[in-house]
């Protein structure tokens, strides 16, 4: 039995729910999410609360359960406080700045880089060496930090690069003599 897919998911007030088929569709003050289950279980919402039941008894049903359930959970999140990731980037002469809407980022290469955020993201910089990205999609927020922070990842030498707000370094020892 699965311990997350049996808890119901709480739709709070502002937040609507329809299900048609295998697809749920939430609607938020934050925009529209979508999710398609797999034929492994069922999506009911019935009083503001959506359950998921799997259908039969298989090990296929129960892995689905509880990840129908958290994606459903991640929709509603989404729809009502959205997703936020925040970078720092440390290293000298290593900055960031928004023109428009794209983020310039200096970090040491010979050319600058220029990263344009896909649709239904937003990425900010409030001060030279903090990136926040925020959006309704947990997955694509994810990724697009990924993506920035792929430039230049901490090195664990001097900690140079971009990392993740709060994420801890190994650091090395350099060479002796």
């Amino acid at each position: 039995m699965s311990r997350i897919g049996k808890k119901p998911v709480d739709l709070p007030s502002g937040v609507s729910a329809s299900v048609s088929g295998q697809t749920i569709e939430v609607k938020g003050p934050k925009g529209t999410r979508s999710f398609t289950a797999t034929d492994d279980v069922t999506l009911k919402v019935e009083d503001n609360v959506v359950s998921i039941v799997p259908r039969g008894k298989s090990k296929r049903a129960r892995q689905q359960w509880g990840m129908s359930r958290t994606q459903v959970e991640n929709c509603v999140i989404g729809v009502t406080e959205g997703f936020k990731k925040e970078l720092e980037i440390q290293g000298v002469g290593y900055r960031a700045q928004m023109q428009g809407n794209t983020l310039k980022l200096n970090l040491g290469l010979s050319h600058d880089v220029d990263y344009t955020a896909p649709e239904g993201v937003t990425v900010t910089a409030p001060k030279q060496t903090e990136i926040v990205v925020e959006g309704i999609d947990q997955q694509l927020v994810g990724q697009v930090a990924a993506n920035i922070r792929e430039w230049r990842k901490p090195e664990p030498y001097k900690g140079k690069g971009i990392r993740y707000k709060g994420e801890f370094i190994f650091r090395k020892e350099g060479k002796k003599k």
